[in-house]
């Protein structure tokens, strides 16, 4: 039976290092489906910082000289599946990059609650180099989080205005107006 906090603050990391390299599959997905260049780079550059935290874990691992890898993130697992069913979705243009987004968030939002979990498991356990380290991607993992609640207003609008202009009823209103 595992009883020390140390156990499970590897174990955290075990779970968030499958999580990032799930993620480093995923993100390629949705920069390919993604319909805006600003949303396509995003992901692409969160593609690089996710092989960034790879990285970060991996010495974090060498630091508690412990073997990294060894379990499976199925939280992230079932974040991505939630998001591999969205792209397969017939949503177009500015409504599959609003869905885009939205899958986007909640996987930021499951890291940022990771990550600052791990972070205060470091800091209990004097971990203070491995807990700076782990403060940077949980910011990193902010400031994605940010830029997505951002680029979402502009194409949430978008995405609804285009939704609006493919109902019949607003078809017909241009066709008498014209």
């Amino acid at each position: 039976m595992k009883s020390s906090l140390e156990q499970l603050y590897v174990d955290e990391l075990k779970d968030l290092l499958s999580a990032e390299k799930q993620l480093t599959k995923a993100l390629p997905k949705m920069a390919e489906a993604a319909s805006s260049e600003e949303l396509r780079n995003g992901f692409e550059k969160h593609l690089e910082q996710t092989e960034g935290h790879v990285q970060r874990l991996e010495k974090i691992f060498a630091m508690l000289n412990q073997k990294a890898g060894g379990k499976k993130c199925v939280g992230m697992e079932g974040i991505i599946q939630e998001g591999a069913q969205v792209m397969e979705e017939a949503y177009e243009g500015e409504v599959m990059d609003a869905a885009l987004i939205s899958a986007a968030q909640r996987v930021e939002h499951y890291e940022i609650a990771a990550y600052g979990t791990v972070c205060a498991y470091a800091d209990l356990l004097g971990e203070s180099e491995q807990a700076e380290l782990l403060r940077q991607t949980l910011e990193e993992e902010k400031q994605t989080n940010e830029k997505l609640t951002e680029l979402s207003k502009e194409i949430n609008v978008a995405a609804e205005q285009a939704s609006s202009d493919d109902q019949p009823e607003n078809r017909r209103r241009r066709g008498r107006a014209a």
